[in-house]
């Protein structure tokens, strides 16, 4: 990350450097004039020393400006872009060396082509504006960035699961008794539990907050009528921020106020630390290579290991993302989570993750209608169409497969979907993973094959889908048709180039 000297001695060498352009005056020329050597000339110019006083007195009378006009952190007009990039707080906080690029290598590109750079950086804001990206989207589009380098297992967090789990002997048989993570909190780690004050907010149901930690009292605030796997993880991922030591970190269960991407990456940690201490890593290996023996499939095998773990759908869909790729070689992967506030509502891409790197479908911000052929959304209307249970009852989760090809392609995936009906409280929503068809699939999962498996030829969003006849279309093909009448007018008009 930079920090605030790098951005000052960056700044003053792109303005010393413009300055002594304008004047068309060469290093040499300058550094002979002010008394300094060439080459400290240049490492100023680069952002990698700044002068002292006298210096800069000499420098600002050589280039007829002001002391405090060169010593400002304005620049010229047209490289403002870079100004606002380093002086944002979104590139303070970014991880750079988490990328494998160092600061001073940032610096270094910004100060050897200023304005290259300048153009690179006024692009980048200027499709942030048109698509409103805001802070928390680029914090979040890094995270997932990360995940997918490393096939989204890592094995460091791994490691401490097993090592909390070893100090503190803990039995992790399915389902985890969270009453061992109640006793580490308040024995270890002084929390108070209290699953009564938050029922009581406005705010806390208006935001559907699962919990809130007040750092100041060390206490643990649960909303009441959460599941007993809802309960568990929240618990687990409180031991892991206070077992891993990780202090920047969110304190309530909502993604609406980040403040940092050590916050997004601290509570990503705490989050897979807490799927991995509930779902052991050797014990859902063995279970999950049993459902892939199968013959048939059956959603049984999916729900009855939902039912075995005791965890939430999104926790689980989450955990096979985490497996699938490092023990099954299974790496062309996507995990998707849909949410619909109501039957009337749109579905709402919520989260996403694709280690396949192809096209499968994306976060969709045209408001275009996603593919209604795909198994996610097919069996959350299943799912919508469920009696609605109360506020007491557990919500109804169903289970679902299917091999899903590309239009016009020979891109296929098998999906795995689990969909939660909606409640009073809580949205209906589905998680799904897909894992694309190859041999290495068909050599791991034998029922991949099984012809009552649900296959349908699928697509991206209507307003992009040539298919004919689709009876799931909920809009017209208008980019279709748009991008067929920009042929038809490119055709014509090279078709007049070349008359005569």
């Amino acid at each position: 990350m930079l920090n605030h000297g790098q951005v000052v001695r960056l700044i003053f060498g792109l303005k010393l450097r413009e300055l002594r352009q304008e004047r068309g005056l060469s290093p040499a020329d300058l550094a002979r004039v002010c008394d300094v050597s060439v080459s400290y000339l240049n490492e100023i110019e680069k952002g990698k020393k700044y002068p002292k006083a006298d210096k800069i007195l000499s420098l600002s009378q050589a280039l007829a400006v002001r002391y405090d006009q060169l010593t400002s952190l304005e620049l010229p007009r047209r490289l403002e872009p870079i100004a606002e990039l380093l002086t944002s707080k979104t590139l303070k906080e970014f991880p750079l060396e988490m990328y494998g690029l160092e600061p001073a290598r940032l610096i270094e590109l910004i100060a050897n082509a200023p304005a290259k750079m300048n153009a690179f950086i006024s692009t980048i804001f200027e499709i942030a504006r048109n698509y409103e990206m805001r802070q928390e989207h680029l914090f979040l589009a890094a995270l997932r960035s990360f995940q997918e380098m490393h096939d989204n297992y890592f094995e460091d967090l791994e490691q401490d699961v097993r090592a909390f789990v070893g100090s503190h002997q803990l039995a992790t048989a399915a389902p985890f008794d969270l009453r061992q993570l109640e006793h580490v909190l308040v024995k270890e780690y002084g929390y108070a539990l209290d699953r009564e004050t938050l029922g009581h907010h406005a705010v806390a149901a208006q935001a559907r907050l699962r919990s809130v930690f007040q750092p100041k009292a060390r206490r643990l605030l649960l909303r009441p009528g959460l599941s007993r796997g809802q309960q568990a993880f929240v618990l687990g991922r409180e031991v892991a921020f206070n077992y891993l030591k990780l202090t920047e970190r969110p304190y309530v269960s909502s993604s609406l106020q980040i403040g940092s991407f050590d916050e997004v990456l601290n509570n990503f940690k705490a989050s897979y630390f807490a799927g991995a201490l509930l779902m052991e890593e050797e014990s859902l290996l063995r279970d999950l290579k049993k459902m892939f023996s199968a013959k048939k499939w059956h959603p049984d095998l999916l729900l009855d290991l939902l039912t075995q773990y005791d965890v939430s759908p999104e926790m689980f869909m989450q955990r096979l993302t985490t497996l699938l790729p490092r023990h099954f070689g299974l790496q062309s992967l996507f995990f998707l989570r849909f949410d619909q506030p109501g039957a009337d509502a749109p579905y709402d891409l919520t989260k996403e993750l694709h280690l396949a790197r192809l096209h499968n479908p994306h976060g969709n911000d045209l408001d275009e209608h996603y593919c209604r052929r795909w198994v996610s959304l097919r069996l959350l209307a299943d799912a919508r169409a469920l009696p609605v249970p109360d506020t007491a009852a557990a919500p109804v989760t169903v289970a679902g497969a299917q091999r899903s090809r590309y239009f016009g392609t020979d891109d296929e995936y098998l999906c795995f979907t689990l969909a939660r009906a909606g409640t009073p409280t809580q949205p209906a929503l589905s998680v799904t993973v897909g894992l694309r068809c190859d041999d290495h699939l068909r050599s791991q999962i034998r029922f991949w094959a099984d012809p009552a498996l649900p296959f349908r030829t699928v697509n991206e969003t209507c307003e992009r889908c040539p298919i004919p006849d689709c009876e799931s279309r909920v809009a017209a093909p208008t980019e279709v048709t748009r991008l067929a009448e920009r042929a038809a007018f490119e055709a014509a008009v090279t078709a007049l180039v070349q008359e005569g």
